[in-house]
C-alpha cells in the first residue's frame, strides 16, 4: 500500500501573521525585518505584494526599500508565529498523529490511515487548507505524494493557496523537468557541483549514474539520486516522538559591540533562558552545552562542554557557556554576536531519577523554572525577570534567533 503524505506550508507565514495583527497594512507590500540600527537590519519574511517587486529574504532593508519605495517593514513578534504555529499544529492532529515538524511554518503529516474517515489525500489538504483559513485567517500550500520529499516539493509548485498532487504515475512529468536546486536537500554548494558535472534538472540527476554521483558528492549524492527517482522511504515522525530534535539554540547579533564581561553574561543568560525554555516545552534535556562567538572583526569559533548531569535548567546551561567563553575568549577582543546550543538531547523517559545530593538541587531549580514558564506564560515574557537584566535594557531587549 502507498503511503499518503502531505507536507503543509503556511504561506508567507510571518508577513501574513502580522497583516491578522494589524488590518491597516494588509494588501500592501510589507515584510519582517530587524531593525537597522541594532544590526539586524535584512528581510526575515515578506508577503505576496512584496514578492513581485523582487524583494528576497535575507537581503538588506535599505535594498529592499530600493526596490519598493512605500514598503513597509514591521518588527518580528515570535510569540506570536510560535502561538500561530501550535494552532495549525492542533488542526493537523485532528487528521493524523503522524506530525512532523519543518520549521515554524511547515510540517509533513502522514495520513495513510485517515483516508477512510477523512477522504483521499487531496481532500484531506483541501479540508485543512480551508480549515487554516477560516479559522486562522491563513493561507497554506500543501503537496501531496507518496513520499516526503516530493511531497515538501509539491507544496513550491503552487503558492498561495493550493494543493499540488505528484503520484507514482504522474512524477516523471512534473518533478524531472524541474530544476535541480527544487529538490530538498540540494543546497549552493551541491548544485554549484552537479551543475559542473552537467546536471541540471532533477531528471538529470535521477538518470545519472549513482556510483559515479556518490564519488563526487560522498553518500548525499546516493541519497539524492534516490530521491530523484521517488525512492524516499523516510518515515514521517509521531507526534509524542521527540527523537528527531537533534539540538537546540539561540542566537543574536548585539547592537553593540560586547567588551565588559558583564555584558556578556547578561547576552548568555538571555540565551540560556530562552534554549532552557524551549527544552522544558519540548520535554528534553541537554548533555551538552555549545557556544558560538564571533568578534568585532568577523572571526567565529564554537566550543562545547559535557555536563555532568543531563538539564534543562537555565542556570546549569548559563554556567557552562560562561566557562566556555572564559576559558577560550580572549580577554579585550569585543564580542559581536553569540549563540547558546543545547545538545545531545534526551527525552524524559531516559531521565533517571535523582539519586545523588547535587542531581536532586539541579532539580530543585528546575522545579522553579517550571513555575517561571507558567508566570511568563500568563503575564508575558518580561513578568519576572532575572536582576542582572536591569543593568542595561539594550541588551535585555535583544531580539533572538532560534533554531
Amino acid at each position: 500500500m502507498n503511503k499518503i503524505i502531505l507536507h503543509s506550508d503556511l504561506n508567507n507565514f510571518y508577513a501574513s501573521v502580522e497583516c491578522l495583527f494589524n488590518p491597516d497594512i494588509q494588501g500592501k507590500p510589507v515584510v519582517v525585518g530587524g531593525d537597522e540600527e541594532s544590526r539586524h537590519g535584512v528581510v526575515l519574511a515578506k508577503n505576496e505584494i512584496a514578492k513581485k517587486y523582487g524583494i528576497k529574504s535575507a537581503e538588506s532593508i535599505w535594498q529592499a526599500k530600493q526596490k519598493c519605495n512605500n514598503l513597509i517593514v514591521v518588527p518580528p513578534h515570535f510569540e506570536r508565529y510560535s502561538k500561530y504555529s501550535k494552532m495549525t499544529k492542533e488542526i493537523y492532529y485532528e487528521y493524523t498523529n503522524q506530525v512532523e515538524s519543518f520549521g515554524l511554518d511547515e510540517c509533513w503529516l502522514d495520513v495513510t490511515g485517515s483516508t477512510q474517515l477523512f477522504g483521499d489525500g487531496k481532500e484531506i489538504a483541501d479540508k485543512i487548507r480551508q480549515r487554516i483559513k477560516a479559522e486562522l485567517g491563513l493561507t497554506v500550500s500543501i503537496g501531496v505524494s507518496f513520499n516526503k520529499v516530493f511531497a515538501k516539493l509539491g507544496s513550491d509548485l503552487k503558492k498561495p493557496d493550493a494543493t499540488s498532487v505528484i503520484t507514482k504515475e504522474n512524477f516523471k512529468d512534473i518533478v524531472w523537468k524541474l530544476p535541480v536546486n527544487e529538490l530538498l536537500y540540494v543546497g549552493k554548494a551541491t548544485y554549484t557541483k552537479l551543475k559542473q558535472i552537467g546536471i541540471c534538472t532533477i531528471g538529470d540527476l535521477a538518470s545519472a549514474n549513482p556510483v559515479f554521483l556518490k564519488n563526487i558528492l560522498g553518500k548525499s549524492g546516493y541519497s539524492l539520486w534516490r530521491f530523484a527517482n521517488g525512492m524516499d522511504d523516510a518515515p514521517v515522525a509521531d507526534m509524542g516522538d521527540k527523537t528527531c530534535v537533534k539540538s537546540v539554540s539561540n542566537s543574536t547579533t548585539t547592537p553593540k559591540d560586547l567588551v565588559a564581561l558583564e555584558e556578556v553574561k547578561i547576552v548568555f543568560y538571555k540565551l540560556a533562558e530562552s534554549v532552557a525554555s524551549r527544552l522544558r516545552e519540548q520535554g528534553l534535556k541537554c548533555t551538552t552545552v555549545q557556544i558560538g562567538v564571533k568578534d568585532n572583526s568577523f572571526v567565529s569559533y564554537e566550543r562545547q562542554k559535557k555536563l555532568e548531569v543531563p538539564t534543562f535548567d537555565s542556570n546549569e546551561i548559563f554556567k557552562a557557556a560562561m566557562t566556555l567563553f572564559v576559558q577560550h575568549h580572549k580577554s579585550a577582543v569585543p564580542v559581536r554576536s553569540l549563540g547558546v546550543r543545547a545538545c545531545n538531547l534526551i527525552g524524559r523517559e531516559y531521565m533517571q531519577l535523582s539519586i545523588f545530593e547535587y542531581e536532586a538541587k539541579v532539580e530543585k531549580h528546575e522545579k522553579v523554572e517550571k513555575m517561571i514558564d507558567e508566570i511568563r506564560t500568563r503575564f508575558g515574557s518580561s513578568a519576572l525577570q532575572r536582576g542582572v537584566m536591569l543593568v542595561d535594557q539594550q541588551l535585555t531587549n535583544l531580539h533572538l534567533e532560534e533554531e
